[in-house]
């Protein structure tokens, strides 16, 4: 039998310490050089060993600081819908009852922004080729919840009146509307989500520490033809949101009587 790692027996040892109450919620922990001194390993394995307590949620790190016992939050539900939301990463607006749910929100819109290697990829353009970019601020309760920030190919919709999403006759009408009021009809949303740790930007804005872990949903659109009209990295911050995928069932396609009668004959 393979032998456990060193850093999560201390994990262990530590999560049940806390767990027992030997450290009150918000109290500070002793060093990570004391640990490893107490636990007989070095600093890196009792790093590791916190790190991943902080991950669980049940550690934070305060920068400069040190760790603290973290106080326990509720994750409330983000419920990401097969039906495409009015904004990027809202829930339908049908579901007013969800606690927690985005009740206000800021965009910020740039055009002409060249489109970088990665996001050149994603929408199917060359790098460099000019975009619109939107940056989208989320508030429930007057609390940040999520961000998002969108690009779409200037090529679609330069010179019409949907070129800037929050602005214009269609503003804040989602990407389906105000693609369809330009003649692009939207098939296909296709969502690729991953763990990822918080930058400092993006820490200093959701209200979180640097290095939380966060939900980065990476969402591209697509017209009926296959070709991307909008991409979008959507960011979650984990501890306090947890992310719920719904999807409806199409209703089942009543049999032709047509067909019937001809399975009949053929008897």
């Amino acid at each position: 039998m393979p032998r456990e790692a060193p850093y999560l027996a201390v994990s262990d040892a530590l999560r049940a310490r806390v767990l027992a109450g030997e450290w009150e919620v918000g109290s500070r922990l002793p060093s990570r050089t004391r640990l490893a001194e107490e636990y007989g390993v070095g600093r890196n394995v009792t790093q590791r060993a916190v790190e991943r307590l902080i991950v669980e949620g049940l550690l934070e790190g305060r920068a400069g600081s040190g760790t603290y016992v973290r106080v326990p939050c509720e994750r409330l539900p983000t419920v990401r819908s097969r039906h495409l939301g009015h904004r990027a990463g809202l829930a339908p607006p049908a579901r007013t009852e969800e606690r927690g749910r985005a009740d206000a929100w800021d965009a910020h819109s740039l055009v002409r922004v060249p489109a970088t290697g990665p996001v050149a990829e994603r929408l199917g353009i060359r790098p460099g080729d000019p975009c619109v970019t939107t940056h989208y601020e989320f508030l429930a309760d007057g609390r940040p919840v999520q961000l998002s920030r969108s690009w779409e190919p200037m090529a679609i919709t330069g010179g019409t009146p949907v070129v800037l999403p929050e602005t214009g006759p269609y503003a804040g009408k989602g990407v389906v509307e105000r693609m369809r009021a330009i003649g692009v009809a939207v098939g296909t949303v296709v969502e690729r989500p991953r763990p990822a740790r918080a930058t400092r930007e993006q820490a200093h804005l959701l209200g979180i520490s640097p290095g939380d872990l966060v939900l980065r949903i990476e969402r591209t659109i697509y017209d009926t033809g296959g070709r991307p009209v909008e991409t979008a990295d959507i960011v979650i911050p984990d501890g306090r949101r947890q992310v719920v995928y719904e999807f409806g069932v199409d209703p089942p396609v009543p049999p032709d009587p047509a067909a019937r009668r001809t399975t009949t004959r053929s008897r």
